[in-house]
C-alpha cells in the first residue's frame, strides 16, 4: 500500500510546529528555561552590543504572537535568573551575562544534534523549496494579521 504524501496546509504545518517545539521545549527544560525565555535569551546572546529593552520586547512580540506584557515579564524573569542585565552605560538596553551565554551555549549544543538528526537525509533542494514556502505563508499569515487590527 503507497500512501501519498499529504499537501502542505495549517495542520500539517502546526504539527511539525508543535513536534518540532516539544523536542525543543524538553530540552529547555533541562536548562531551566521556558520557550519564551529561549527566544529572548538568543537575540541578545547574538547580539555585537546590548540591546534596547523595547526594541527586543517589540522583536520577540512580532515573532511570537503574544502580548507585549507577556515578553516583558520574559525579560524580568531572565533578569531575575540573572541571565541578562542591565547595560549600566545605558538603562534602556540589556546585555547577556556570563551566565547567560553559558546557558544559551549549552542548550544550543545539545539541540544541535538533535535537530541534525530531524532534518538528516531531507534534500537541500526540498529544503530550500520548504524554507521559500513557509517564508511566503508567513509573510501572508502577516499581511491577514495586520489586517485583523
Amino acid at each position: 500500500m503507497t500512501t501519498t504524501a499529504p499537501v502542505l496546509n495549517s495542520r500539517v504545518l502546526g504539527l511539525a510546529h508543535y513536534a518540532a517545539r516539544a523536542v525543543l521545549e524538553k530540552v529547555l527544560a533541562g536548562h531551566g528555561l521556558t520557550f519564551q525565555q529561549s527566544v529572548t535569551l538568543r537575540l541578545v546572546a547574538l547580539a555585537d552590543e546590548p540591546v534596547e529593552r523595547e526594541a527586543l520586547v517589540d522583536r520577540i512580540v512580532d515573532s511570537l504572537k503574544v502580548e507585549k506584557a507577556r515578553i516583558r515579564s520574559v525579560v524580568e524573569e531572565l533578569v531575575a535568573a540573572e541571565l541578562v542585565e542591565t547595560d549600566p552605560a545605558r538603562p534602556s538596553r540589556l546585555r547577556i551575562t556570563d551566565a547567560g551565554r553559558e546557558s544559551h551555549t549549552r542548550s544550543t549544543a545539545e539541540t544541535a544534534p538533535i535537530s541534525a538528526r530531524i532534518y538528516a537525509g531531507i534534500p537541500a533542494e526540498d529544503l530550500a523549496t520548504a524554507g521559500r514556502t513557509l517564508t511566503l505563508i508567513t509573510e501572508r499569515a502577516n499581511t491577514e494579521l495586520a489586517a485583523m487590527k
